[in-house]
């Protein structure tokens, strides 16, 4: 509580700085939703990928939570059926193979560079690089009028959603009631990155948008990016951006999934630390300011007759402490009164096209 930023405290016990070398062959395998180190893993990789001469440094992402490669049989995360016993063909058919070549000088070494499961398609796909450079193309997906989501940039001048944000009655990241994390009981923990996102849909203080039904398969691969352009009342704020799968309403394959909003992307970025996270700053209240959130990675097939869907919202709580949008030097020390409504907007203007990356797979 005493170092609220990343100063010298924090950047003593950081070890990127010593990922400077591949000194043995490593594997870093991560899960789309791990609920406790996405981020980790990825970077790890990407870290020693500047150094791998050698080429034994590689990646794999399946669909699980956090070690559910080594828990389960993969075939399910939640709700969500993968097909197939994922974490069994992963177990067997790439980390015992990559083990025996290294470990036991057995067979030859047949592990490409990533290789990542395609959910929505629901199978394994392998890439000469990760993020894929040569078979994806970038694109935006921008926010419309209406609560339309389109990969057409938007044409009208100050243009904006908005809404207020009220730490007092913060959106929950999960279903209410949220039980203890670690309950004996089940805590639904482990599983709640694929939850249905529709239990926020009707909040005032949560914005949407969404495209029309897919005509055709979108897949992505690679980095997503979220580029806001936003302004608060407020002089600090918070803001989470999450990219979602809707499935149709009408889904026999699984009536239990039909409209459900499943999360493909999601992260949070605090204002204060939009330039900085070692040197905090207030937003000027009323003032458009660009963000860049970073949303990770992904490989995902949205499907036919499939919605894409973007979520904003300044609050998720308690995954992330309510921010008092009030700049204070720690929000550990806020005072009851440092807590404040805002008027958040979001625009989706000509000259402000807050939108999301993503990388496409196979189009031009």
């Amino acid at each position: 509580m005493a170092h609220p930023n990343y100063d010298a405290f924090w950047q003593r016990q950081g070890a990127a700085p010593y990922l400077t070398r591949v000194t043995v062959p490593t594997l870093n395998v991560a899960g789309w939703w791990d609920q406790e180190d996405f981020y980790g893993p990825l970077k790890i990789y990407e870290l020693l990928e500047r150094y791998d001469t050698a080429h034994v440094n590689s990646l794999v992402v399946g669909p699980w939570n956090h070690g559910g490669w080594a828990r389960t049989e993969g075939d399910k995360l939640g709700d969500i059926d993968f097909g197939s016993p994922v974490s069994r063909y992963f177990q067997d058919s790439i980390l015992a193979p990559w083990f025996a070549h290294f470990l036991k000088d057995r067979g030859a070494l047949r592990q490409p560079e990533a290789v990542t499961f395609e959910a929505g398609a629901n199978q394994w796909r392998s890439w000469d690089a990760w993020p894929p450079r040569r078979e994806t193309t970038e694109r935006r997906l921008y926010f419309r009028a209406g609560g339309r989501l389109s990969f057409d940039a938007p044409t009208r001048a100050n243009a904006f959603d908005s809404y207020v944000s009220d730490p007092a009655h913060p959106v929950p990241y999960r279903h209410r009631p949220i039980p203890a994390t670690y309950s004996p009981q089940g805590s639904g923990w482990p599983t709640w990155l694929v939850e249905d996102q529709r239990f926020v849909d009707d909040r005032p203080d949560v914005l949407s948008w969404e495209t029309e039904p897919l005509a055709k398969d979108v897949t992505i691969a690679g980095a997503i990016v979220a580029r806001l352009f936003v302004s608060t009342t407020g002089t600090d704020g918070d803001w989470v951006v999450k990219l979602i799968d809707v499935y149709p309403e009408q889904y026999p394959k699984d009536g239990k999934l039909a409209g459900w909003e499943l999360m493909v992307a999601n992260d949070v970025l605090r204002g204060r630390f939009r330039s900085s996270f070692g040197k905090p700053a207030p937003l000027t209240p009323g003032q458009v300011t660009p963000l860049t959130i970073d949303l990770h990675s992904q490989d995902y097939r949205f499907l036919t007759g499939h919605r894409i869907m973007v979520q904003v919202q300044s609050s998720w709580f308690p995954l992330i402490d309510r921010n008092p949008q009030t700049f204070v030097p720690s929000i550990f020390d806020a005072k009851a009164s440092d807590y404040r409504k805002a008027t958040v907007r979001v625009y989706r203007s000509a000259q402000w096209p807050s939108s999301v990356e993503v990388h496409v797979v196979g189009q031009d």
